[in-house]
């Protein structure tokens, strides 16, 4: 089974090899008919300390690295 790869926003770099990836998803509200947003923080593994807040970047999923880390980082500052 291939792994995910999700897109989003780096909101933190304060860990050491960690970023804090903030990934939006939209969908229509079944009920409302109406577009809705939902984000989602996920804890990336980033070897290099290489991305910065702000960032745009591609996470892929992988074996657990720590409690809260199940991603890492494939590519930095996606345009």
């Amino acid at each position: 089974m291939p792994k995910r790869i999700l897109q989003g926003v780096v909101v933190s770099d304060a860990n050491d090899k960690t970023v804090v990836v903030r990934v939006e998803r939209r969908f229509t509200d079944p009920l409302l008919k109406k577009t809705v947003r939902k984000t989602k923080k996920y804890h990336a593994h980033d070897a290099e300390n290489a991305a910065k807040t702000g960032d745009m970047v591609r996470i892929q999923e992988c074996a657990p690295i720590s409690k809260n880390k199940r991603w890492t980082l494939i590519e930095g500052a996606v345009s």
